[in-house]
């Protein structure tokens, strides 16, 4: 999972940035999403999510766009003959323009074993996985020497990627078969080419696993740059405790590996498959729809929390994966005040450089006022609503927004409603939701929510939208 907790920033460090292939024209605004959509959307909606939602993943540095970060300290004598005895088997991992051989990205992977198998991260990749037409890759090792790579595999919920080059390595870096048993505080030393300056070593500890992540990341106390995606995390014996993935823009030497049980899981997979896959969206795709499904299902596991905002009850989810935050203008100067409550999901699944998903956001806005004119506070209410901020046809990665429109009444409060729902162009099966409602009860009062879920099901999506929709009410009479 990528970038992945919330502020992360990618390690992997842009060159330039290349267009995009151009996205299949079969969906167009108006038109249902495929498969399911074809239904009439029930009352209950929901809606695209936020660009960039309270506490999620920030994109990744543009390309040529440096990463601010003080450089590596000294190393010291033991990370000197650690990186000594390793270096060998590291490498440089380039994503290429096909047209120009133009370098777009760079990141870092290295040898398992003596094989002449690479391990990287997804996002280091995931140009040449979702375009091969337009991208390829190849290695750079620390002596200069180059050659092509055939990606074999990928992970896109762990963000891990397996590569076959043609040469094999010296067996310094070793994935051992059971789990790495670390304990808090363990010294780690981790190895990358940061910001594409030339190869390194970091040092670091070990410091327990994220706990608001979906899925499992190692806290890494010590600095990865931007290029390290992808490099190994060691401990002093060379034994692979994690692949560096991400850290906070926000921290010192706040860092982020992959456990190196998912990459054992992945390795596995490659050694029993017959044929190399020659289109990854499908498996991706596939990926998606598994990860939708536990996401989901943990969230619809128990009932929405209900808070109070004035007379409104308001559902939210707290939990490992979601925070929720609180803000007010009502020591502003202003002629109406405005409550908001915000949760978001802590991380998301790293797509491309311009998409996210597998996420879940929610907010509630209560606006009210005791001095201006009913039709001046609908005009407020209205433009807060949000209908200007859901897309267009001329996404590459989603179609056009479909939004059906509808009065309903929830058990104890009458609402507007939209719901509206993209397709994703690459991934048949998976949609993205939008859900505003806006209470109708008060002409100097508005409850304004918006729930977001981002890459599920048509299913799923009407699922959630449903179980938000109806957790909406009143205390009191109307």
């Amino acid at each position: 999972m990528k970038f992945i907790a919330s502020l992360l920033l990618s390690c992997c460090f842009g060159a330039a940035h290349a267009a995009h292939a151009a996205a299949p024209a079969s969906a167009a605004r108006g038109q249902l999403p495929a498969g399911p959509a074809a239904k009439e959307l029930p009352a209950p909606p929901l809606a695209v999510p936020p660009a960039t939602p309270p506490g999620t993943t920030p994109p990744a540095p543009g390309p040529g766009e440096l990463d601010t970060t003080t450089t590596l300290p000294p190393p010291s004598s033991a990370a000197q003959q650690l990186y000594s005895a390793a270096q060998a088997d590291l490498l440089q991992i380039r994503m290429l323009l096909r047209n120009g051989r133009t370098q777009s990205t760079v990141g870092s992977g290295f040898l398992v074993g003596t094989s002449n198998l690479v391990l990287t991260n997804y996002h280091v990749v995931s140009q040449m996985a979702l375009d091969p037409e337009v991208y390829a890759g190849e290695y750079v090792d620390t002596d200069g020497q180059r050659g092509p790579v055939e990606l074999l595999a990928v992970d896109v919920l762990h963000d891990l990627a397996v590569l076959r080059v043609n040469r094999n390595g010296s067996g310094f870096f070793s994935v051992p078969d059971k789990a790495v048993k670390l304990t808090q505080g363990q010294y780690l030393y981790s190895l990358g080419n940061p910001l594409d300056l030339g190869f390194a070593i970091s040092e670091g500890a070990y410091n327990g696993v994220v706990s608001r992540s979906f899925y499992d990341q190692l806290i890494f106390s010590g600095p990865i740059n931007s290029g390290m995606s992808g490099g190994p995390s060691v401990t002093s014996s060379g034994t692979v405790a994690g692949i560096n993935v991400s850290k906070r823009r926000d921290g010192e030497a706040v860092s982020f590996l992959v456990p190196v049980k998912y990459a054992q899981q992945l390795l596995r997979q490659v050694a029993g498959q017959r044929t190399v896959p020659k289109d990854f969206n499908p498996l991706i795709a596939e990926q998606l729809l598994a990860h939708q499904r536990a996401m989901v299902g943990r969230l619809l596991d128990t009932p929405f929390s209900i808070k109070n905002m004035g007379p409104y009850l308001v559902p939210v989810r707290e939990s490992g994966q979601v925070r929720c935050w609180g803000r007010s203008n009502v020591m502003a100067e202003a002629s109406f005040s405005s409550d908001t409550l915000s949760c978001a999901m802590e991380s998301a699944i790293y797509v491309s450089d311009n998409q996210q998903t597998g996420q879940v956001s929610m907010t509630h806005q209560y606006l009210r006022t005791a001095n201006l004119h009913p039709l001046r506070f609908a005009a407020l209410a209205s433009s807060q609503f949000g209908l200007d901020r859901l897309g267009n046809t001329r996404d590459a990665r989603l179609t056009g927004p479909l939004c059906s429109e509808r009065f309903v009444h929830s058990n104890t409060l009458p609402l507007r409603a939209v719901t509206c729902v993209r397709a994703y162009r690459k991934f048949p099966g998976l949609y993205n939701f939008t859900l505003l409602t806006a209470s109708t009860d008060n002409p100097q009062a508005s409850l304004q929510s918006r729930l977001d879920v981002a890459g599920v099901s048509y299913e799923n999506g009407m699922r959630v939208a449903r179980a938000f929709l109806y957790a909406l009410g009143r205390t009191g009479k109307l």
